[in-house]
């Protein structure tokens, strides 16, 4: 089981929809979303090196190759951070498989359901071409970044942000930064089972991630991100 049962009760997502309401952006925190010990199962498989490519994109760009990355002038960078490969699973009976079966969970019926109650809202991914490429796992590194912007698409109504980050310290930097309203920035630290819900159309929502403050070797900064859709 994936989630912690005493987080998804009626009472737990009415809560969750009051905070909603409130924040500006539209945006709730919760910790421990999620069952512990299989996140430290999915965690010892992103420390393995040989499941990381690169990725880049610029404002005017997605994926971008490095020949065109090393043409594209420094403001017009917006993303340089490592995607995890499904490919690299090949045996069926790959221990990294925990990994992709959490995956395969957060766009599962049950997790879409949690969400749709949570933003009063049907999440389905019947019209998403390809659902797969939309939940993922991410790892920055000292020289890695996210720069300001938004996650707005026509339809998109969920983006959920989950951090990977056993024994984090707030030194290590690595915040998501939402604008916020009246230009007060909102900091949020990328702990362990922590997991952001927002509106990415919400007034407010643009956002960034403060780089990494130390360049301590092997230390990365893992999340999942995954965005949902209406019909």
């Amino acid at each position: 089981m994936w989630l912690n049962a005493k987080h998804v009760t009626d009472a737990a997502i009415g809560s969750y929809q009051q905070a909603l309401l409130r924040a500006t952006p539209r945006y709730v925190v919760i910790d421990n979303l999620f069952n512990n010990q299989k996140l430290l199962d999915v965690i010892g498989v992103l420390q393995r090196d040989h499941y990381w490519q690169m990725q880049q994109h610029s404002y005017s760009a997605l994926y971008v190759d490095n020949a065109k990355w090393l043409k594209t002038p420094k403001k017009q960078r917006f993303v340089q951070r490592a995607v995890w490969q499904r490919s690299a699973l090949i045996a069926t009976d790959n221990p990294a498989n925990i990994a992709l079966q959490f995956l395969q969970f957060l766009r599962g019926d049950e997790f879409l359901y949690l969400l749709s109650r949570i933003f009063k809202v049907q999440l389905t991914d019947i019209t998403v071409a390809k659902p797969d490429i939309n939940t993922n796992y991410f790892r920055l590194g000292a020289r890695d970044f996210v720069n300001q912007h938004a996650d707005d698409s026509p339809g998109r109504e969920v983006c959920m942000l989950l951090y990977l980050n056993k024994d984090w310290q707030h030194t290590n930097g690595g915040e998501l930064v939402f604008m916020g309203k009246d230009n007060n920035p909102l900091h949020i630290a990328p702990l362990f089972n922590r997991c952001v819900l927002f509106a990415p159309s919400s007034p407010g929502s643009e956002h960034w991630v403060n780089a990494l403050t130390t360049a301590a070797p092997g230390l990365y900064r893992y999340n999942v991100t995954s965005w949902y859709w209406s019909k």
